[in-house]
C-alpha cells in the first residue's frame, strides 16, 4: 500500500521523455520528501546478450564526489604492512589471526583488501567471501601491494560496477545532500567507466541500453543518452 508521501510525487513517469541528467538531478532532489538524506540511485541496463557469449562486467570507479557512505575496510597483510594499513584509514588489519577470524564468520566490514602475498591463504575462504561479494580481485584494485593507496580508494568513494545476469546495474551514486556539481561529476564518472570497459569487450551495438535514475524512496525517470552509448 502506497503512503500519503508517496502519492504525492509525480506518477507515470516512466512515461515522461528521457532528459540529460543535468535536468533529471533537481527533479529527483525535489521528490526526496523523507527526513532522511536520501541516495541518488542508478539503474542501468546494458547490452549483454550477445550472439557469441554473454557479458560479463565487472570493474571499479573512484567518485570524484564521494559517495556520502561511511565504508568499513578490513587488510589483511603481512606484518610489515600492517602498520601503514592502519594509519591508510583501515577499520580492520591483520594476517593469520583476521583470516582465522573470517573462517569462523566474522565479517564485520564492508570492503576487503589483500595483499598479494596472503591471497593464497585468503582464497581458502571463497565459499565465505564469493557469495557475499567480499573477494578481494586484482582487477578491482582489492589485491594489491599498494595498500596505502587501495584504502585510502575505499574510503574516498570508490564503488563497484557490475552486472546480473540480466544486464542490470545498480548503484548509488550520492546524496540529496550532495550539490548538483558533485552528483553530475559522479554521473559522468561512472559513464567515463562504463565506455571504457566497452573497449574490452566484445560488443555489438551499445553498450548501455537504457539507464534510470531515482532516489531511495522517489520515483524513477529516464536519463537521455548520447551517442557513445
Amino acid at each position: 500500500m502506497k503512503s500519503k508521501r508517496y502519492k504525492k510525487l509525480p506518477e507515470n513517469t516512466n512515461l515522461v521523455k528521457p532528459d540529460t541528467i543535468n535536468n533529471l538531478i533537481p527533479i529527483i532532489k525535489k521528490n526526496c520528501t523523507t527526513k532522511f538524506d536520501e541516495s541518488i540511485d542508478l539503474s542501468i541496463l546494458i547490452n549483454n546478450k550477445q550472439k557469441k557469449n554473454e557479458i560479463s562486467l565487472r570493474t571499479a570507479v573512484n567518485l570524484p564526489g564521494g559517495t556520502g557512505k561511511k565504508t568499513k575496510v578490513a587488510v589483511v597483510a603481512e606484518e610489515t604492512k600492517q602498520k601503514a594499513a592502519k594509519d591508510a584509514g583501515a577499520d580492520l588489519v591483520g594476517g593469520d589471526d583476521l583470516i582465522d577470524k573470517i573462517k569462523n564468520g566474522d565479517l564485520n566490514f564492508e570492503k576487503l583488501i589483500c595483499t598479494t602475498s596472503m591471497m593464497l591463504k585468503l582464497s581458502k575462504l571463497g565459499k565465505i567471501l564469493g557469495p557475499k561479494g567480499l573477494m578481494p580481485n586484482p582487477k578491482l584494485g582489492t589485491v594489491t601491494d599498494d595498500i596505502v593507496l587501495a584504502v585510502k580508494n575505499a574510503k574516498a568513494g570508490q564503488i563497484e560496477l557490475k552486472n546480473d545476469k540480466d544486464g542490470n546495474i545498480g548503484l548509488s551514486f550520492g546524496k540529496k545532500s550532495f550539490s548538483d556539481d558533485n552528483l553530475i561529476k559522479n554521473f559522468n564518472t561512472v559513464l567515463d567507466t562504463l565506455e571504457k570497459e566497452k573497449s574490452n569487450l566484445t560488443i555489438k551495438g551499445d553498450l548501455i541500453r537504457n539507464i534510470f535514475v531515482t532516489s531511495t524512496m522517489g520515483v524513477a525517470y529516464k536519463v537521455k543518452l548520447g551517442k557513445n552509448f
